[in-house]
């Protein structure tokens, strides 16, 4: 059997035993009750986003959150619609590719990956370009773990009459977000994140009265967010086709154990103090984080790699995963960098652990040099 590992990167990571061990027993898809774990869940999520049931409604979709990505953009901006996409990273990148896949008009705002998105300049665009219809942006931008500003942004956005699409894939569930006070739009994460389950499925928290815009909208057929939401409210919780039915016991099991831990507030501060901890203690192992702290997400962060000409991340990748780590590539291609998630079932005892052996590491290259 192959060593178990701890999974640090921005997911899938590890999970809890209890949330492994609901995935034991089979569902049936169109059981009530597993659909009443569905609605259920579908409950929670609007709760967790601090939205109403009156305008929100929570739809989720197969696939992994690039799925809930592309069903969101492709059924959301209409066939006379554009699409301004913020980007700083790859996953504002892949939104991009999405609407040049999916033929849908659209222009960018791009920045550096370590340079928040300038509330100034989206003021002067969509004040200039009238055509703009929806604006879509990354809150988490898991390329560095730079974190976006997300109220100025929607504001603006909100300011000039726009629909506001929000990436929060890697922060949803790990840091709170008002969504029905900010005005988002649509909000789109996925099962094996914040909240700690597995992957299978991502979410979308839709405004109700904007996604009823949208029949007939969708460039795809298992990708139509709003046919989802019409077969999920008709029909008490089914999917309109097979939904992952382990997944999602997996996923309210997840839910559950939030809510035990403290709610999001709690989580987050686990995370803060993962993150914090891990900074400390990798700066005295000799790395220095690639992003200064004014910006830093709680979630993941970059490190450059060590000046040293011994130094090789995959001879550290392998190093650690031998010590019962794993640890992410990075994502950049003008800088030289790794990344280390601070997410899923980890706590700063963990984090020492894994910078104990980071150090052990750079003691043994340092005696070979």
């Amino acid at each position: 059997m192959e060593k178990p590992y701890l999974l640090l990167t921005p997911g899938p990571l590890t999970t809890t035993a209890s949330v492994k061990e609901v995935m034991l027993k089979d569902w049936c898809t169109w059981d009530d009750d597993y659909k009443m774990i569905v609605q259920e869940i579908r409950s929670m999520l609007l709760q967790l986003g601090h939205a109403s049931e009156e305008k929100y409604t929570a739809v989720p979709i197969q696939g992994s959150g690039t799925f809930g990505v592309e069903a969101t953009i492709g059924t959301v901006v209409p066939k006379d619609g554009k699409l301004l996409v913020l980007i700083n990273g790859a996953y504002g990148q892949r939104i991009q590719d999405i609407a040049v896949v999916l033929g849908i008009p659209h222009r960018t705002l791009v920045f550096a990956p370590d340079q928040l998105p300038d509330s100034a300049q989206l003021n002067t665009v969509l004040e200039q370009d009238t055509e703009i219809t929806h604006v879509a942006f990354v809150h988490c931008e898991t390329t560095t773990g730079i974190l976006n500003p997300l109220e100025d942004i929607v504001k603006v956005i909100k300011m000039h009459g726009r629909t506001a699409i929000v990436d929060a894939m890697s922060s949803f569930g790990g840091t709170p977000i008002a969504v029905e006070m900010l005005g988002i739009d649509y909000l789109i994460s996925s099962a094996n994140k914040c909240i700690q389950g597995v992957p299978g499925f991502s979410f979308v928290l839709s405004n109700s009265s904007e996604l009823a815009k949208c029949k007939g909208n969708a460039r795809s057929l298992s990708l139509d967010l709003y046919d989802q939401w019409q077969v999920m409210d008709k029909e008490a919780g089914k999917w309109r086709f097979t939904s992952p039915t382990h997944v999602v016991r997996a996923f309210y099991q997840a839910l559950l154990e939030l809510v035990e831990e403290g709610g999001v507030e709690q989580r987050h501060s686990r995370y803060v103090s993962n993150q914090q901890t891990l900074v400390r203690l990798m700066e005295q192992a000799g790395f220095k984080a690639f992003l200064p702290a004014d910006v830093q997400s709680p979630f993941i962060t970059t490190f450059e790699y060590l000046d040293h000409d011994l130094f090789s991340f995959e001879a550290l990748y392998r190093f650690l995963k031998e010590k019962g780590f794993v640890i992410y590539p990075g994502k950049l291609s003008e800088v030289q960098v790794f990344r280390i998630g601070t997410i899923g079932d980890v706590r700063e005892a963990d984090i020492a652990r894994l910078c104990e052996a980071v150090s052990s590491y750079v003691t043994t290259i340092q005696r070979e040099s």
